[in-house]
């Protein structure tokens, strides 16, 4: 069954005092793109969540946010830069004098400078971090690729719809290019009958294999068995189980080769607007191939 590469998940996962919140979407990309955004105390893990959404995510752009909370009480904490503490102190006193100041010199006075109480951090347990990343990680990977096997489902129908309606209209230019023969016979004896009055001492022997030459020259049969091998692979693809984006996007190109081909070739206005029709309903299928895993 193929995958869309367009989707979205957000999971949270709580594992002790830490809550991991996990977002990703993913887009449309040639490859697998990954972009991890996390707080630097995570990014000891970045490779190892990358790893976990590779397991089951072959192309695309996918974006990942991380975002830890810590519930723990103790987590919060406060420390004196001593040294900075005194030598403030110390140049506070100096001032004091040098200027024969009465003022006594006091706490606020001391606190007033910049980072002499500063906010420390407990360091994190490890191994609950990562406990809580990766249940998260797997868990919104899991969703995602729910997700997109579920939009891969309204692309798979849309494509066979899509595919039915060009093998459906092949059947018909298939028909229309057999009468191609006859429609340059006509067209060459109407050439003929206008170039010269009398049309009745032409040998027909030789009209016919002048007709039969220019038929030839506009046979389209081997174009159309391409393309009916091109449907049956097409369908094959879509039933496996393999990344199938690159192989219809390839065999799209394949499409539009034969077509253009039949166009050229093609002896009435009737079957070029048919090509023109298949044509159309091909970039379709193309737009929708973009969106495929």
């Amino acid at each position: 069954m193929i995958k869309s590469m367009t989707a979205f998940s957000r999971v949270s996962k709580t594992c002790g005092t830490i809550t991991a919140d996990v977002t990703i979407r993913s887009y449309n990309s040639r490859h697998l793109d990954m972009a991890l955004y996390c707080p630097e105390s995570c990014q000891v893990f970045e490779e190892d969540m990358k790893k976990i959404i590779a397991k089951a995510h072959g192309r695309g752009r996918i974006e990942i946010r991380l975002s830890i909370q810590d519930d723990a009480k103790d987590l919060d904490q406060f420390e004196v830069d001593e040294v900075k503490a005194t030598a403030y102190y110390h140049a506070l006193k100096k001032i004091k004098e040098d200027l024969n100041l009465s003022v006594d010199i006091t706490m606020e006075n001391i606190l007033s400078a910049r980072n002499v109480i500063i906010p420390s951090k407990k360091e994190q347990d490890l191994e609950n971090l990562w406990e809580a990343i990766e249940s998260a990680i797997e868990t919104a990977s899991t969703h995602l690729d729910l997700m997109r096997r579920e939009e891969g489902k309204n692309l798979f129908s849309d494509l066979t719809a899509r595919i039915d309606y060009i093998e459906g209209n092949l059947n018909q230019i298939e028909k229309d290019a057999a009468k191609i023969p006859l429609i340059y016979k006509q067209r060459l004896m109407e050439r003929i009958s206008y170039l010269i009055s009398d049309t009745e001492g032409l040998d027909p022997v030789r009209i016919s294999q002048e007709a039969a030459i220019l038929a030839d020259k506009s046979d389209v049969s081997e174009e159309i068995v391409r393309l009916y091998s091109h449907i049956k692979q097409f369908r094959d693809i879509l039933d496996s189980d393999d990344s199938q984006g690159r192989k219809l996007n390839f065999l799209i190109q394949e499409f539009n080769r034969e077509f253009n081909t039949i166009g050229s070739k093609a002896g009435n206005a009737s079957l070029s607007h048919m090509v023109v029709d298949l044509k159309s309903e091909l970039e379709k299928i193309r737009e929708q191939v973009q969106n495929i895993e």
